[in-house]
Formats: C-alpha cells, sequence, structure tokens
C-alpha cells in the first residue's frame, strides 16, 4: 500500500495531467478548426502510426492506437476517402486487405508534425536544452510504465 507521500504526489500529477488533456483537447479542436481537409483529429494518429510504422491490418492498426476495430474502420473509411490511405491485397491471406499510407498521407503526416513541432519548440523555447531532455526522458519513462502497468489493469 503507498504511503500517504505517494497519495499526495499522485494526486498533484493526476490534477497535471487531466489539466494537461485539457490543454491538448483545447489546442487540438484550435488546429481542427484551422484545417480545411475535414479529417478527424483522431484519424490523424491512424495515418501517424501507418506512416511511422507501415502497412497493418485493421486490427494490427487499432491494437497500435488502443481502440476497437470498428472505430477505426469508420475513421479508416475517411481517410481512404481523402485519399490519405490505401488498401492493398494482404499478401500473406488475399481474402483480408492491409491498409497503408499514399504519398499524400505521408505528406499530410509531415506537413502536421512539422506544425506540431514548431508549436512545442515554441512552447519550450525558454526551457534550458537539460530541462527539455529531461523532461523528454521522464515522459518516456512514465509513458512505458503506463503502457505496461495500464494493461495489467
Amino acid at each position: 500500500m503507498s504511503d500517504a507521500t505517494d497519495l499526495e504526489i499522485a494526486d498533484r500529477l493526476g490534477v497535471q495531467l487531466i489539466r494537461f488533456l485539457k490543454l491538448v483537447g483545447k489546442a487540438g479542436a484550435q488546429c481542427q478548426a484551422s484545417h480545411e481537409d475535414g479529417i478527424e483529429r483522431a484519424s490523424y494518429a491512424l495515418l501517424a502510426c501507418l506512416v511511422t510504422a507501415g502497412p497493418r491490418r485493421t486490427t494490427a492498426l487499432a491494437e497500435s492506437v488502443h481502440s476497437d476495430t470498428s472505430t477505426v474502420s469508420r475513421q479508416v473509411s475517411a481517410l481512404v476517402q481523402h485519399g490519405l490511405v490505401e488498401r492493398r491485397p494482404d499478401p500473406a491471406d488475399g481474402r483480408a486487405c492491409i491498409l497503408a499510407a499514399t504519398a499524400t498521407g505521408e505528406r499530410v503526416y509531415e506537413r502536421n508534425r512539422r506544425v506540431r513541432n514548431g508549436y512545442v519548440a515554441e512552447l519550450l523555447a525558454d526551457w534550458p536544452e537539460q530541462d527539455r531532455k529531461q523532461f523528454i526522458e521522464l515522459l518516456s519513462r512514465f509513458n512505458t510504465q503506463f503502457e505496461t502497468k495500464g494493461d495489467q489493469r
């Protein structure tokens, strides 16, 4: 069982995580309003996964983004309609298909990545380099812990 100090720290972190999620939601909504492509923000996570991790089946894509297959299927349909993702025959099983980012999808992903990176760089511009590196390390460690222990709950 955790002691009072551990729970106090967990509570303070929980408050900051909720604050962060609200801010991310607000920034995402503002970003969505400025996009003219009509793609849902959540669909960009699918596109990013396909660009960075490569083609995969819908079930594997859903697992990669911690979502359910029906939601991913709906979002993929929109990406396909916009020409950002294509369905290809699965070489391992001709009855199935794999999803892959198109060249246009890769360009859209890279454009959004540049915008995001510029925004984050601007937010952290006055942080010392060592603080930025430490933040990355700690956030990465937290995310890894969350992924491994969170799946056990």
